[in-house]
C-alpha cells in the first residue's frame, strides 16, 4: 500500500489553487486540482467511513481487512478515512473509486465481505447486494445498473451544503479541502474587505444562530465589533450537549477546514487574535481531527503572524470541556473556559460585551460558523435564496430513534417537519405507526404526526409552541410512551440543573418526583389517590409558568417544555396512566401487571426463589401464582422463567 501522494509537497500548487479565481486556472491547473481533490484518481481508491458512528459500527475492523486484504495482494493503491456521508444506519460505509469511473459506496459490510467485494469491484463487476450508490460525475464513466446517490430519497430530497463533502473527502487533507473551493471565502475577505464589512455581509444575509432561539449572527458580530477593547476573542461551542444531536460532531470529523475557515472568518469579522473551540473531552475524534486540521492550516499560512501580508493575526486552541448539560449556556461555558464553575450567570452585559476573562467575546455553535464561508464566496443575496422566508440557509438536523432512516438531513429552512421525518427519513420503522416527534433535545417539544406541517423556521415553530433548538428529531412511533419519556427527559434536567437558582433546582426536582409516582403503582391507595396524582400534574404547568418567568437561563426556562407540549397532544395517555393505572404502550414496568399461565407452568419454582418481593406463591412441581397487590413489576420472573410461562398486560 502506497502513500498517497495527495497530501504532501504540493504546498504552493495549492495556495495558487485558493489564491486565484476559477476562470484563471490553466488547463495544467485543472488537471492538479482534479487529482487533488479525488475528483479524478491514477490510482484505485479505497475509503473507508471513520467517524465516531462509523467507528461504532465497525469501522476499524473495515480498515484492517483493506490493509491485510491490499497488504497481501501488494496492490498499489490509496487507503484513507472520510467522515459521515449521512446515513446513520447504514454504517460502516465503504468507498471505491478506479481511475475513469465513479466513486461507488457499500453500506452495512463486514470485515469477512472486503475481500469479496474488492475482487469483484477490481474485476469491474458489482455485487448489487452491498452497495449504496454512485457519486454523479459528468466526466467519469459511470457504472452499469448503480443509482446515483441523488437518486435515492434519503439523499435526493436534501440540499447538502454543508454536508456536501462530508463522507466525500479525507478531512485530515487540507490539499483535498482547498482543491474543493476551501479558504478562498476567507482569502477574500481578508483581501478585500474591513471587519466590518464582513459583519455587513454576514448581517445581510440573514444567518441565524443554529441552536438556541435563532439571533442573528451579524448583529451579534456587530455589537463586539462595536465594543473597544485591547483584545476581543472568538468561541465555537462545539458542546453539543443534547442526548441525540451529533450534527456538529459530524461536521468537525467530516470537514473541520470548512470549521476553522469560518472560524477565520469570524474572527476578522470582530477584530479577534484569539479563538478557542470548546469541546466535550469525550469527543475524542473530533479533537483529533480538529488539531490536525489547525496545524495544517498554520503550517500553510491560514493562521499566524500577519496572515498572507495583511496584518491580520489569529491563533486558534482546542478547550476541553467536562461534557456538561448547562455548559451548552454561553455563559456557563465562559465560566468553565476559565477554570470557574459551568454556571451561568444574568444578562445583560452579553458576552460579546463582556465575555472571556471580561473582554467583548462571540460565541456561536459549528454549524452557524460552517455557513460562514459559504456566504463570503457566493454572496448574502445568494444565502438567502437558500431558505425561505426570514429563515435563510439549510438546516441539518439529526434523526434518531424508530424512524426508518437514522442520520443527518439537511435541508432548506422553511421545509416542512414532515418533508424532513416522512419523506427523507421515511416515517416509522417497518410495520409501525408513526405516532409524533420529539424535537429541540431535552428541553424541546413533542408534536403529534398530524402536527409536522410545520415549517423549518424559528418562528413557525415558536408560534406552534415548539422549539427548533440545535436541530435533534427523536422519531416515536406507537410503541413509545409518552409519560416515560418525558419522565426520562425532565430526570436528565433535574440532574443538569446547576442549582444556581431556586425555580430551577426545585422546579424541575419537583416536576421529577409527580412525574416518577404517574409511571409506578401507588403503595398507598388511600393517600395516593388518582385524583391527588391528578391535582399534583395539574399544579405542573403552573409551576412550569413560574420557571420560565423566573429561571436566570435558558435551561430553567426551557425545562418544562417537554411536559407542557406532551399535556397539549398526549393529555389521554398521563389520564391512563393516572386513573386506569396502566401504560397504553406497556413500557412502564411498574404499571404491568404480571401473570403465569398455568398450563405453561412446571413449578420449577426458580421464579419465587428470584422475587424480590416474594409475590409469587405455590407448590413445588405444581403451578405457581403472582401476587399482584405484593409484585412491583419489575419482570425478573419473566427473565428467569425457562417455559415462558410469565406473562403481563
Amino acid at each position: 500500500m502506497s502513500k498517497s501522494p495527495y497530501t504532501t509537497g504540493l504546498k504552493d500548487v495549492v495556495l495558487e489553487v485558493a489564491i486565484k479565481q476559477p476562470s484563471e486556472y490553466s488547463t495544467g491547473l485543472i488537471r492538479k486540482i482534479e487529482l487533488l481533490s479525488r475528483v479524478r484518481v491514477e490510482k484505485p481508491l479505497i475509503m473507508i467511513g471513520l467517524n465516531t458512528s462509523g467507528k461504532i459500527a465497525g469501522g476499524d475492523r473495515i480498515k484492517m481487512a483493506v490493509e491485510e486484504y491490499v497488504s497481501d495482494r501488494k496492490l498499489d493503491v490509496d487507503v484513507s478515512e472520510t467522515g459521515a456521508i449521512g446515513l446513520a444506519s447504514r454504517e460502516p460505509i465503504l468507498g471505491v473509486q478506479l481511475p475513469g469511473r465513479t466513486r461507488i459506496l457499500f453500506a452495512e459490510i463486514v470485515e469477512e465481505e472486503v475481500p469479496l467485494i474488492l475482487d469483484d469491484i477490481f474485476h469491474q463487476i458489482v455485487p448489487k447486494e452491498k452497495f449504496l450508490g454512485q457519486i454523479r460525475h459528468d466526466k467519469l464513466d459511470p457504472w452499469m445498473d448503480v443509482p446515483f446517490l441523488d437518486e435515492i430519497p434519503f439523499f435526493a430530497l436534501q440540499n447538502r451544503l454543508l454536508l456536501r463533502d462530508c463522507g466525500i473527502i479525507d478531512p485530515l487533507s487540507i490539499d483535498e479541502y482547498i482543491a474543493r473551493g476551501g479558504y478562498r471565502g476567507f482569502l477574500k475577505a481578508i483581501r478585500n474587505y474591513t471587519y466590518e464589512e464582513i459583519c455587513s455581509i454576514v448581517l445581510m444575509s440573514g444567518l441565524k444562530g443554529r441552536s438556541g432561539n435563532g439571533f442573528l449572527t451579524g448583529e451579534k458580530w456587530k455589537l463586539a465589533y462595536n465594543t473597544s477593547s485591547d483584545q476581543k476573542y472568538l468561541v465555537c461551542n462545539a458542546e453539543e450537549s443534547d442526548p441525540g444531536a451529533f450534527m456538529d460532531r459530524a461536521l468537525m470529523e467530516g470537514n473541520p477546514h470548512q470549521l476553522i475557515e469560518g472560524i477565520c472568518l469570524a474572527s476578522y469579522a470582530i477584530g479577534a487574535t484569539k479563538a478557542y473551540i470548546y469541546i466535550r473531552t469525550e469527543y475524542l475524534e473530533s479533537i483529533r481531527k480538529l488539531e490536525i486540521a489547525i496545524e495544517s492550516a498554520r503550517e500553510y499560512g491560514f493562521l499566524g503572524h500577519n496572515i498572507f501580508s495583511s496584518g491580520f493575526n489569529l491563533s486558534i486552541s482546542i478547550r476541553k470541556g467536562p461534557g456538561a448539560f448547562v455548559c451548552g449556556e454561553e455563559t456557563a461555558l465562559l465560566a468553565s473556559m476559565e477554570g470557574r464553575r459551568g454556571m451561568p450567570r444574568s444578562k445583560p452585559p452579553y458576552p460579546a460585551e463582556r465575555g472571556f476573562h471580561r473582554k467583548p467575546t462571540v460565541i456561536n455553535n459549528v454549524e452557524t460558523l460552517s455557513n460562514v464561508p459559504h456566504i463570503v464566496v457566493n454572496g448574502p443575496e445568494w444565502f438567502d435564496t437558500l431558505g425561505s422566508g426570514h429563515c435563510t440557509g439549510t438546516k441539518i438536523f439529526s434523526v434518531s430513534g424508530r424512524a426508518k432512516h437514522t442520520g443527518l438531513i439537511e435541508v432548506p429552512m422553511g421545509t416542512s417537519l414532515e418533508s424532513v421525518v416522512v419523506d427523507i427519513a421515511g416515517g416509522a420503522r417497518e410495520g409501525k405507526k408513526l405516532k409524533g416527534i420529539h424535537i429541540g433535545g431535552p428541553s424541546g417539544c413533542l408534536l403529534p404526526a398530524d402536527k409536522l406541517d410545520i415549517p423549518v423556521c424559528f418562528d413557525a415553530l415558536k408560534d406552534a409552541g415548539a422549539v427548533l433548538g440545535a436541530g435533534g428529531i427523536l422519531v416515536l412511533d406507537e410503541k413509545v410512551c409518552i409519560v416515560d419519556l418525558v419522565t426520562y427527559f425532565m430526570d436528565f434536567m433535574q440532574q443538569q440543573s446547576c442549582g444556581k437558582c431556586i425555580p430551577c433546582r426545585e422546579g424541575t426536582l419537583r416536576m421529577s418526583e409527580i412525574l416518577n409516582d404517574i409511571i409506578r403503582k401507588p403503595l398507598d391507595d388511600e393517600s395516593h389517590s388518582s385524583l391527588d396524582r391528578f391535582k399534583s400534574l395539574m399544579s405542573l404547568e403552573k409551576l412550569a409558568d413560574v420557571m420560565r418567568d423566573t429561571s436566570l437561563c435558558g435551561l430553567g426556562q426551557m425545562a418544562p417544555n417537554p411536559l407542557i407540549s406532551s399535556l397539549t397532544y398526549f393529555r389521554k395517555e398521563f389520564e391512563d396512566h393516572i386513573f386506569d393505572r396502566n401504560c397504553p404502550s406497556n413500557v412502564c414496568k411498574e404499571l404491568r401487571t404480571y401473570y403465569i399461565d398455568v398450563e405453561l407452568c412446571t413449578g420449577c419454582t426458580i421464579c419465587a426463589k428470584k422475587c424480590p418481593e416474594d409475590a409469587i406463591i405455590g407448590t413445588e412441581k405444581h403451578p405457581y401464582f403472582i401476587v399482584s397487590e405484593k409484585c412491583t413489576g419489575c419482570g425478573i420472573c419473566k427473565d428467569v422463567c425457562k417455559f415462558s410461562a410469565v406473562f403481563y398486560n
